[in-house]
């Protein structure tokens, strides 16, 4: 039989593909992409700037975000915390960097291991304010900076889930988008590029499932790095187009698939495979928690949490990753099933109040918790249904509940709609930001007469008292 094989990636191969992706890149104008995805876009932008708001009363936030509004220097970038603080625009990225995905609320990208959104925007809005560059400027370079972090994660793939993203991915998007902005030809955007892919924080995924807390700040460190690459390119110092191998394959063990890198450019959009997050924890749960709820049922058919004598789960390869069953922080208990599930048992819910450092030791929670039984989903499915979860509950009447979701809401093929997009947004902003929700409708409308504002002026309407 004729074995008939993909050729094996090499340097060389993968040099062409990101000159391919830099050419692409430097050519894009606003005018090139369609409507619908400059919507798209701007959602990402107003959902992970809301996300951003959402940590801002973390305590561990708002001692690292007090330090870097304190630094002396030039006031030109806003830290999105309540109010208008500013400070430079490498503080404030790092500090809005660094609260983006403390939630767990912020966007993501479906089709890989990837939050392409948050490794770009922090970043790229940051350069964008201190710049004086237009709404119209920062739309396109979030579609290119996304389309970039996001082909970077289909082209560079592990079997295993050694390197967090946040850490392996975020200088790359940041880089991007702030190249991107600044309008580089080709061959600075790729050393600017290949400059940042070699920085990666070496982050182990098990971090996030441990809660080590230092996983919250990869997207910060990123957005530095991102921004260092492009200064550094501007200077003449860059990476080699075919560094992403060398880092990636050659040194964390990727096997490539580099048509990723090139395949439909200017016809697919990254953006456009974005998911959104009601829930605040990892998105791998998410259809879990959907089956959970369907489950319960709702009034006085629930069970009480005492009368839930087991819950089995059966969750998908990535979902049987979230395996911590005694979460000790609050991030951990975002990564953890057991707490996930107990925690929507108990409370009918997966907002943020589930995972508040108090439900660590909460009583009700922690004995559901303990009963949780993690099983393999079987068979696997293909995508987009290739996060399912399967949950039976066995009550202590003897009856059992089961309820399935083979793909939770808020991806593509089970969109949110933007009306519920706003409202969560509007739930987040509301209190210090009354305007913001307002802004952001007039954000997505993406009418010609917003996109032409000024970057600064937007950000003055969003945070206006």
């Amino acid at each position: 039989m004729l074995d008939i094989t993909a050729p094996a990636a090499t340097p060389e191969m993968t040099a062409a593909g990101i000159e391919k992706l830099g050419a692409w890149a430097a050519s894009v104008q606003l005018s090139m992409i369609p409507q619908p995805i400059i919507r798209r876009a701007l959602i990402v932008l107003c959902d992970d700037l809301a996300a951003i708001v959402a940590a801002r009363d973390e305590p561990e936030v708002k001692r690292a975000q007090d330090r870097l509004c304190a630094k002396p220097g030039e006031r030109s970038a806003t830290v999105f915390r309540g109010g208008r603080p500013m400070t430079d625009r490498f503080s404030a990225a790092v500090a809005n960097g660094l609260a983006a995905d403390w939630c767990e609320l912020d966007e993501g990208y479906r089709r890989a291991t990837c939050h392409a959104g948050l490794y770009t925007i922090p970043a790229l809005v940051a350069d964008a304010e201190a710049s004086g560059a237009t709404l119209a400027d920062v739309v396109r370079a979030l579609v290119i900076g996304y389309e970039v972090a996001g082909r970077f994660a289909r082209a560079f793939p592990f079997k295993k889930l050694v390197l967090h993203p946040h850490a392996s991915l975020a200088a790359v998007g940041a880089a991007a988008g702030v190249a991107a902005l600044r309008r580089h030809d080709a061959a600075t955007f790729v050393a600017a590029v290949s400059a940042a892919s070699t920085m990666v924080a070496p982050g182990p995924y098990t971090h996030a499932v441990e809660g080590a807390l230092v996983r919250n700040v990869w997207p910060a460190a990123g957005a530095w790095c991102g921004m260092q690459a492009v200064e550094w390119a501007e200077c003449g110092i860059g990476g080699l187009a075919s560094s992403p191998y060398h880092v990636f394959a050659s040194a964390f063990g990727s096997e490539p698939k580099l048509d990723q890198l090139t395949a439909g450019l200017g016809e697919e959009w990254a953006v456009a495979d974005g998911y959104h997050k009601i829930h605040a924890c990892c998105q791998y749960s998410h259809s879990a928690v959907e089956a959970v709820l369907e489950a319960l049922g709702d009034g006085a058919s629930r069970p009480a949490p005492d009368a839930i004598t087991r819950v089995i789960v059966e969750t998908h390869r990535l979902g049987m990753t979230l395996d911590n069953r005694a979460p000790a922080t609050t991030l951990a208990a975002k990564f953890s099933m057991p707490h996930i599930v107990a925690a929507a048992c108990t409370l009918g819910h997966a907002g943020a109040e589930a995972f508040a450092s108090t439900t660590l030791t909460d009583k009700a929670i922690g004995a559901v918790r303990d009963r949780v039984d993690l099983r393999p989903f079987a068979p696997e499915l293909a995508w987009p249904k290739d996060r399912p979860a399967r949950v039976t509950l066995e009550l202590a009447d003897g009856t059992r509940r089961s309820a399935m979701c083979e793909s939770a809401r808020g991806g593509p093929d089970r969109p949110f709609s933007t009306t519920e997009i706003l409202e969560k947004i509007g739930g987040i902003t509301g209190e210090v930001y009354p305007r913001f929700i307002g802004m952001a409708e007039r954000l997505i409308a993406a009418e010609p007469d917003v996109l032409a504002l000024p970057w600064g002026s937007v950000v003055a309407e969003l945070t206006a008292p």
